[in-house]
């Protein structure tokens, strides 16, 4: 009889790689980590880890019985969760990992819409603003219930196992320059922009950590030409400030422009680029009620901002 607890040992060290990671995320020591490794492969009657080096790897086994424990474990979490939701005055607590642009505009209106419209205690929410690498990466270590991360047409997104997405939205990335900047290129608000004409202006980028910085490289790699870049920050509306000041030009994901986009020009690509939404959550925990009903209002089109929906 496999022991469910060895199961989520395995599980963990999958996620964690090594045995002392393990066994800080579980609170155990190193050696119970491995006096329970070592048990469950008695009651597995194969190796189910090998040394390579100084680490561990699962063996096709030990793969096998991840498969199965992410199934069983998220059976588990799903009774767990209705049973407390069972008891007066209880309610679920829904980890999210969100990058910024979702936090602003889906996160928001979500917190705001369960205090409103549940009559029943709605489900705490907790937050963590965090890039979507960091995002499936809480996800895969099981410190997050749910992701919410982005990939771009030029720059797709490979996504964990073992867990199930949704798209949640599409839009377009679109071209932010000064009035005077299209006015120059004779762009008409609102017209399609070719980069190649972009190939010798200073360009304003989010910073080389994050997906959507290399998304703007590929993008004007496709243009024939590398962005001369005179500003990195991860935060779009200071990329947008920035344009609007006349620093420069930017490709800003349509969800993350600021409020207000007056000061700005902004021009769909020719060769256009798009970034879909996804929620990411690991397999089996949407029979969870509380992350059931968030996911419900998320994929709500009165949360859901003005992209397309799948």
């Amino acid at each position: 009889m496999l022991d469910v607890r060895r199961l989520r040992i395995l599980q963990h060290l999958a996620a964690y790689g090594t045995v002392a990671a393990t066994a800080e995320a579980l609170h155990l020591t190193p050696p119970a980590v491995s006096q329970h490794l070592a048990a469950l492969q008695k009651e597995a009657g194969a190796p189910v880890v090998e040394k390579v080096g100084r680490t561990l790897r699962l063996t096709a086994a030990g793969e096998l019985l991840v498969a199965h424990a992410e199934i069983i474990l998220a059976e588990l979490a799903a009774a767990e969760a209705g049973l407390a939701a069972l008891q007066t005055g209880r309610r679920g607590i829904v980890r999210i990992a969100a990058f910024p642009s979702a936090a602003r505009a889906l996160i928001t209106p979500l917190w705001r819409r369960l205090a409103e419209t549940d009559a029943s205690p709605a489900p705490s929410l907790r937050l963590s603003v965090v890039e979507p690498d960091e995002a499936l990466d809480q996800l895969r270590k099981r410190s997050t219930d749910l992701a919410v991360v982005h990939s771009y047409t030029v720059l797709p997104r490979d996504f964990p196992a073992a867990c199930e997405q949704a798209v949640l939205m599409e839009e377009p990335v679109l071209l932010a320059l000064h009035p005077r900047r299209a006015e120059a290129l004779r762009l008409a608000p609102g017209e399609p922009a070719d980069l190649s004409r972009l190939s010798d202006a200073p360009w304003l980028t989010p910073g080389p950590e994050t997906s959507c910085h290399e998304m703007i490289q590929r993008a004007c790699g496709i243009a024939g030409f590398v962005p001369d870049i005179c500003v990195r920050s991860s935060d779009f509306a200071v990329l947008a400030g920035l344009v609007a000041a006349g620093a420069g030009a930017a490709l800003i994901p349509r969800m993350a422009l600021p409020e207000s986009t007056a000061a700005l020009s902004l021009h769909p690509l020719a060769h256009p680029v798009s970034r879909t939404i996804f929620t990411v959550s690991r397999a089996g925990t949407v029979k969870r009620p509380d992350l059931r009903r968030v996911l419900d209002l998320l994929h709500d089109p009165v949360t859901v901002p003005g992209g397309a929906r799948d």
